[in-house]
């Protein structure tokens, strides 16, 4: 017996056949391999290290990656935020990830400079209409720790260890909207450079109203 299937289209609402390979099997492959090919990929980091907080982020972001495209236009959906640690002193600490998101009409960040930009898929990454930038000033939307935390011993490094939070799409970020970063440790001697890796979506890909 056989079956042809076919699927309908979440944007269009229209039918179209369901894809096997020549032996008749039917593969999925996951969003991220994807994207990647498609050259959605997109990664920056900063390149001035910052101090961390020894509490709750407020109003200032170690970093901040804001969404400037125009309404109706592409979505990032977050894959991680991550922390490099360039310096800490002859003490024990533990360091953990704060994000904050901020909604749609939020001010994007002032300048978008001492940055490293890059993507996953071999393509030039500077086609990108988002602005990163260090040392932000925010408005304190609510923060939230994210991921695990790192530990130093006494014996210091520089540089050092590597804290990261893993969104895996649980966080996007539509136009306008902005998304920051800080570090909480239990010291500011402690110092990070700090950055995002995203994927730029067309909302037609994700049937988001947004």
């Amino acid at each position: 017996m056989e079956l042809l299937a076919r699927i309908k289209k979440a944007v269009a609402d229209v039918e179209t056949n369901l894809k096997a390979s020549e032996g008749g099997a039917i593969h999925t492959i996951p969003y991220h391999i994807q994207w990647t090919a498609k050259g959605y990929s997109r990664s920056a980091m900063a390149v001035v290290a910052v101090a961390a907080l020894i509490q709750r982020p407020t109003t200032t972001a170690a970093i901040q990656l804001g969404n400037n495209e125009a309404g109706g236009g592409k979505v990032y959906v977050m894959e991680r935020g991550f922390a490099h640690q360039l310096v800490h002193p002859n003490f024990e600490i533990e360091s953990s990830l704060h994000i904050c998101v901020h909604p749609v009409g939020t001010a994007m960040p002032d300048t978008n400079d001492i940055t490293l930009r890059n993507s996953s898929s071999g393509l030039a990454a500077g086609s990108s209409l988002s602005i990163f930038d260090i040392n932000e000033g925010v408005d304190d939307d609510g923060w939230f720790p994210w991921g695990n935390w790192t530990k130093c011993d006494e014996a210091g490094v520089t540089p050092g260890g590597h804290v990261e939070a893993a969104f895996r799409g649980r966080i996007i970020i539509p136009p306008k909207a902005a998304i920051s970063m800080h570090v909480v440790a239990g010291t500011t001697g402690s110092t990070f450079t700090c950055g995002f890796h995203w994927f730029e979506v067309p909302q037609s890909e994700l049937g988001l109203g947004v």
